[in-house]
């Protein structure tokens, strides 16, 4: 099957690997013919996947219309709020019936307040959409190591085709219905990461850290379940697994920003640092913050990161307000 990845960034240099590796024709599209040109003659993704050797089979094409001419599926790996733009220069060239979309990105737009999939849906019309998602560092699986997440699809077989078209024995795929909280888990689990990076920038220890995202995934699993996803989803790779990885990874870049906080500097200062590596956290700790204004759920949590972030709130200040909220059950 060829394969398109309409990203140049890490996870899709990553997943194409994969791709690469169990024999299919893969394909990079990317925003910046230039540098499509610099990776394809130094095999080397030197900008946002340093060190790991691309695979000799890895094609490369500037013009969108020809990289998606042929493909089967379509690997949508672009940040989610630079999402919309791709999907709209893809727009002329997408055919449903030949293109199965497979989202790899983890965001929620922040002016409509949509998933990838409704981004899809309203850029593309109806689709053939996979959600693939789980713990899982671009910089661990180029490089190999056991890897284990989730395909989702409103119809299992679509997600049972992506299962068969990226498992192999370093990366193990799962299949699953519930496209909505698979979304969810990914995109909300960065904004419980700024929160972990925070605890871990003021070196405050293990059992904040532990606490912030035991009660985080139970935010988490709340605030999905009132935007149509199954909470037991939230108990999975999707969901706790990835909330596990990315609080804890030192490849983390949501983490990153969060310590970076928990150390004193500002946020503008943290980004402009990191250049074009985009951490989803920021952006979605606004849509989170609005969406669950929105459905009425209480998101402590949540509130708290985005009034770091977006109101100039001291940190010392987010985490007691965190501490001294009104006493209540655990199932609260």
């Amino acid at each position: 099957m060829k394969v398109t990845v309409l990203s140049d960034g890490a996870w899709g240099t990553a997943l194409a690997l994969v791709l690469c590796a169990n024999g299919h024709d893969v394909c990079m599209w990317g925003p910046f013919p230039e540098y499509l040109a610099q990776m394809e003659s130094a095999r080397e993704n030197s900008r946002f996947l340093p060190g790991v050797i691309l695979s000799r089979n890895l094609k490369f094409d500037h013009n969108i219309a020809t990289a998606v001419q042929d493909s089967g599926i379509l690997l949508l790996a672009t940040p989610s709020q630079y999402m919309r733009s791709v999907l709209l220069k893809l727009k002329d060239h997408f055919n449903p019936p030949q293109h199965l979309l497979v989202n790899v990105a983890k965001g929620i737009e922040n002016d409509s307040l949509l998933r990838i999939s409704q981004i899809c849906t309203e850029v593309l019309g109806q689709s053939r959409y996979v959600a693939l998602s789980g713990p899982s560092h671009a910089e661990e699986v180029s490089r190999e190591v056991p890897t284990a997440v989730v395909a989702a699809s409103a119809d299992i077989k679509l997600a049972e085709q992506v299962q068969q078209v990226f498992m192999n024995d370093y990366f193990r795929v799962y299949s699953a219905t519930d496209y909505v909280g698979v979304e969810l888990g990914g995109a909300l689990k960065n904004v419980m990461a700024i929160a972990a990076g925070v605890i871990d920038g003021m070196k405050l220890g293990d059992n904040p850290k532990a606490a912030m995202m035991t009660r985080g995934i139970a935010e988490m699993s709340r605030l999905g379940a009132a935007l149509g996803g199954d909470p037991k989803t939230f108990a999975g790779l999707s969901g706790i697994g990835d909330l596990i990885v990315t609080c804890c990874s030192g490849h983390s870049r949501n983490r990153h920003v969060g310590e970076e906080l928990g150390r004193g500097k500002k946020i503008d200062e943290i980004l402009n640092a990191m250049g074009m590596v985009v951490a989803e956290g920021v952006k979605t700790a606004k849509s989170a913050f609005c969406l669950a204004r929105q459905a009425g759920i209480e998101v402590p949590i949540i509130d708290q990161v985005h009034a770091v972030l977006y109101e100039g709130k001291e940190v010392k200040t987010a985490i007691r307000e965190l501490m001294t909220r009104k006493a209540r059950t655990e199932m609260e």
